[in-house]
């Protein structure tokens, strides 16, 4: 009731104003009872530890009724900072990248950030500078599935640098936001061990990056010592056309053919299912494929894919507060993200021999 009643006696004082203005820091420290520093306090963010609970609620809730935004053009002034962080990203191509960055966004706009999603002209190589000067525009920057060393020329020696779903023993960054990605594969093996399959094809990405690297990895070390596995691999450019290319010439293959394609991503598994299609195999009664990532595509194809999803709204916001975390001072939150395995109608038990 008191706060209801600060929130009333605010809005009286303010309507001896100019038509259009707008509620102030004061308007709202007056409604709710405190200091102009404590509204400052709590609508910044930087209250826990200072102010009670109770108290950040009351400012929360002025703040609401009186409709006031701060000035972030002004506290930037004062801060030194611009409240911009820079997502820098292979390419806009997959689905999972624009996902990273709603979670990256809306954990920005929570705190009053705003976040430039820049595509990287030369996917992970060294990507080029996208202002004049990064350095006087930007806080921080978030890269995903890149190599540190590739963000040389924007983040400049002072820049913090949060990695996603990047090599953790690379030096520089600030801090590191990665997947559980051997769990979900060693998960992944163990449904398709489970059906009886032996004989694996791992349709794998055709790129220098370190998360296909740590794939190609999990997917030996999870069939290393199964008795009568064998594991065969194919590269393709990720795309659907190169995916089939590449599933069709190894389903051609002589010799026993593979009972289940692995792909590294749902991109490249549409192109196997294609591939299987085309050899009029059907899928998964004589063929069963996985993909990786978890996108949309994975419930649009006939039957639907059995996939290794990945939160990439989680990533992002993850990384995001990790670059938060950073620019205040605090140690970012640590540990892996989990990987779901999302079990359809692409995998069953082969046919019998």
């Amino acid at each position: 009731m008191a706060a209801r009643s600060g929130v009333r006696a605010a809005r009286a004082a303010m309507s001896g104003r100019p038509a259009g203005s707008r509620p102030t820091s004061r308007d709202v420290a007056s409604a709710a009872g405190v200091s102009q520093a404590t509204v400052s306090l709590v609508l910044g963010d930087k209250w826990r530890g200072r102010v009670s609970e109770r108290t950040a609620g009351l400012v929360r809730e002025a703040a609401r009724e009186l409709g006031y935004r701060p000035n972030l053009a002004a506290r930037s002034l004062r801060l030194g900072r611009t409240r911009t962080a820079l997502l820098v990203v292979p390419a806009m191509t997959s689905e999972f990248f624009a996902r990273v960055y709603a979670g990256a966004a809306k954990v920005a706009a929570e705190h009053g950030f705003g976040v430039v999603l820049y595509p990287s002209p030369e996917g992970i190589g060294p990507a080029r500078d996208p202002f004049d000067s990064a350095r006087t525009a930007l806080d921080g920057v978030i890269a995903s599935s890149m190599a540190a060393g590739a963000l040389a020329p924007i983040r400049g020696s002072d820049l913090p640098l949060v990695m996603l779903d990047s090599d953790p023993g690379e030096p520089g960054p600030a801090a590191h936001v990665n997947l559980d990605i051997a769990d979900g594969v060693r998960r992944l093996t163990e449904h398709l061990l489970g059906l009886g399959h032996r004989r694996f094809l791992h349709v794998a990405a055709d790129v220098d990056s370190w998360t296909f690297v740590v794939r190609a990895r999990a997917w030996a070390d999870a069939l290393a010592g199964v008795p009568g596995a064998e594991l065969r691999t194919v590269r393709a450019a990720l795309g659907v056309d190169s995916g089939r290319e590449a599933a069709e010439q190894a389903l051609r293959a002589p010799g026993p053919r593979p009972t289940a394609l692995v792909c590294d991503d749902d991109f490249l598994a549409a192109g196997a299912c294609k591939a299987a299609h085309r050899l009029g195999l059907r899928i998964p009664d004589d063929v069963s494929v996985t993909g990786f990532d978890g996108l949309t595509l994975a419930t649009a194809l006939e039957p639907e894919l059995t996939t290794l999803a990945l939160p990439a709204e989680q990533v992002g916001a993850r990384g995001m507060a990790a670059l938060l975390a950073v620019l205040e001072g605090r140690p970012p939150e640590t540990g892996d993200l989990p990987v779901s395995l999302a079990v359809r109608g692409s995998t069953a038990a082969p046919r019998p021999a």
